[in-house]
């Protein structure tokens, strides 16, 4: 009897890493073909950008972040059906799952334009007009991501951000483009690189 191949925790890892490249690029891929405007947030848009200083520098994230217009909703749920994700809603969360079997960390999550994601939040999230060309896909303007990432202020923003300063694509010229409470929080992040 042949013994199972047993695969690594570093074959998990690669395999995991191309599992969210993949979704990625079916989802930019569906939605260019549709019309749809929209613009990669979220691990992957801090990738893109770390990527193009420091390549080395770049964090795996998990899930593919998408930011849409409301008014295109529609439109992009029938471009993500055709391409084999399932809509699902829960947890007050958008979201498309990568088939039918999927988990929620397997997904395309969804965050509307123009609107805030949490009420509390200082400010609503950017337009997908405030995105640029990424490779092979339309990626969040840097000064509209850290704007994100300043107003979600969790601690794997605050990681983002870091990242961002330790690669030199933000500085101390950065906390005045931002709102006081934003630049308070950048300058925190400057202040204490280190925690």
């Amino acid at each position: 009897m042949a013994e199972a191949a047993i695969i690594s925790g570093w074959e998990r890892v690669a395999l995991a890493v191309e599992q969210v490249r993949d979704r990625l690029q079916r989802t930019t891929a569906a939605l260019t073909s549709a019309g749809v405007p929209y613009a990669v947030i979220g691990g992957n848009a801090v990738a893109e950008w770390v990527g193009r200083t420091d390549p080395a520098a770049v964090r795996n994230t998990q899930d593919v972040d998408i930011l849409l217009r409301r008014a295109d909703f529609d439109a992009a749920k029938a471009a993500m059906e055709a391409a084999g994700f399932v809509y699902r809603h829960a947890a007050s969360i958008d979201m498309f799952l990568d088939g039918p079997g999927a988990k929620a960390r397997d997904a395309v999550h969804v965050l509307f334009a123009n609107e805030k994601v949490r009420d509390d939040y200082a400010l609503p999230t950017p337009d997908v007009t405030e995105s640029e060309p990424g490779g092979t896909f339309r990626v969040l303007a840097l000064e509209a991501l850290v704007r994100m990432k300043l107003t979600s202020n969790r601690r794997k923003d605050q990681v983002h951000l870091q990242d961002f300063l330790d690669v030199g694509l933000i500085d101390a010229s950065w906390p005045a483009r931002f709102p006081p409470e934003l630049a308070a929080r950048l300058q925190h992040l400057i202040d204490t690189p280190d925690g």
